[in-house]
């Protein structure tokens, strides 16, 4: 057997896509198998998510919210492999991925307070197979093969399924918590989000590899990447990749390409810096919700009202939740360092022991 290129192995992982740029199916045998009900519930998680987005950034502005990482841009890639899980699959989110836990079954409120840094943002209901956004760039990636390898060990039908940008496939945590799953067969999907920057830096200043679905070559796992601007290509390749997972062939890696409409995070990134006005212009005529808009609306299952009624409802929604957010206790610094660890070390001890009193005062 001769040894392959460079160039051959990039060859295997060019992008795959099921709907164009203007919603047209381009691999007619491909099209996953989803009744009329189930692509209208994607496209309703995805415009609700859109709304979402659009609200948060105002939070955000008002001073009504804490950290918060916009999505516009990723919800076929968010959205689509998330609706490819079931509620007994396990989410390991980086700390854009709020929208998956929100799906998984996270009350909108908690996601709030997450937000906010109240700790009653991460208490999580005993069903809700998730941990808390990652805010450790990649660090979610160890965690996954070990949720994963536990799965697998307790005989459960179940994936471990983690999220993590460009950036994050540029950490030490991501050879290895692959290399790990890959070696024990462990029933994961690693999904990495190629919105081409890491905060600021362009993807291939990162790794001079073509691309980062390759990388599970060294691992010895699949790898696919896929325009995760198309919901339907999206969706195929997670479900494949789940259906693997759980027939006890192992984990496979997701490059997904997308792009995120908005900066890095509300907290002082300005992407024209290093985004030009041509890119953003280019990535907007491959919006996901547009392309699927159109899909549906050639199928007659979609219309303008249907969506209207979307956005109304999410609108309604969040003003709820943000109500009941903002109804929740104060959280108080005691509270804070009684979270922190199981057994507080010394110094936390006093520390908590000095606020207790003034908080008693």
């Amino acid at each position: 057997m001769g040894t392959k290129s460079l160039e051959q192995v990039e060859k295997q992982f060019e992008m795959y896509q099921i709907l164009n740029e203007k919603g047209e199916v381009v691999k007619k045998d491909d099209v996953p198998k989803l009744s009329d009900e189930q692509l209208v519930e994607l496209m309703t998680r995805m415009v609700y998510t859109r709304i979402l987005d659009q609200r948060c950034i105002s939070l955000n502005r008002q001073g009504r919210l804490g950290f918060y990482a916009p999505t516009a841009g990723q919800e076929a890639s968010q959205l689509a492999s998330h609706f490819a899980l079931e509620k007994e699959d396990f989410v390991l989110p980086g700390y854009r991925d709020v929208p998956q836990l929100i799906w998984h079954g996270l009350p909108l409120y908690q996601a709030f307070l997450f937000s906010r840094g109240h700790f009653h943002g991460n208490q999580y209901a005993e069903d809700l197979n998730a941990i808390s956004p990652q805010i450790i760039i990649g660090a979610q990636i160890v965690q996954t093969a070990g949720v994963a390898l536990g799965m697998k060990k307790r005989g459960k039908e179940a994936v471990a399924v983690t999220y993590t940008g460009d950036g994050g496939a540029s950490q030490g945590d991501f050879y290895e918590g692959m290399n790990f799953a890959g070696a024990f067969k462990a029933p994961a999907i690693f999904i990495v989000q190629n919105n081409h920057f890491a905060i600021s830096v362009p993807v291939e200043l990162q790794s001079a590899a073509k691309t980062i679905a390759q990388k599970a070559v060294a691992a010895g796992i699949p790898g696919v990447q896929v325009d995760g601007m198309d919901p339907l290509a999206v969706y195929k390749v997670t479900k494949d990749a789940r259906d693997r997972a759980i027939k006890g062939e192992g984990p496979t890696l997701i490059e997904t390409i997308t792009y995120r409409y908005g900066p890095h995070t509300m907290a002082g990134d300005d992407p024209t810096r290093y985004r030009t006005e041509d890119m953003d212009t280019e990535w907007e005529k491959r919006d996901p919700l547009v392309r699927f808009r159109k899909y549906l609306e050639d199928k007659g299952i979609w219309s303008e009202e249907d969506e209207n009624k979307v956005i109304e409802r999410a609108k309604e929604e969040i003003k709820e939740a943000i109500k009941k957010a903002d109804q929740q206790p104060k959280q108080k610094v005691t509270e804070l360092i009684e979270h922190m660890f199981e057994e507080l070390p010394q110094n936390l001890q006093e520390q908590h022991e000095e606020y207790k009193a003034k908080e008693s005062k």
